[in-house]
């Protein structure tokens, strides 16, 4: 079953409570977003680094609910 953009947004909005947080359904079908992400929580840290927090705050849900997300991650001002 296909992740809702409500249901993405909730799981980064919870790890990332003060980030700016935009999402695109690519596909329009539910498996393939966009998500851009800009949060103090990735000051400091390099890209690799960044997208581990991403990929750890959706619990397992990448290549099963959620097909494909193609990231963009930056500390504020970055």
């Amino acid at each position: 079953m296909p992740m809702r953009a409500n249901d993405l947004d909730a799981l980064l909005r919870a790890a990332f409570p003060d980030a700016e947080i935009e999402i695109v359904d690519l596909a329009g079908d539910g498996d393939h977003y966009r998500a851009r992400i800009v949060s103090t929580a990735f000051s400091g840290l390099s890209r690799v680094r960044q997208h581990q927090l991403v990929y750890a705050a959706l619990e397992g849900r990448m290549g099963g609910e959620l097909h494909a997300l193609a990231l963009e991650t930056a500390p504020p001002g970055g």
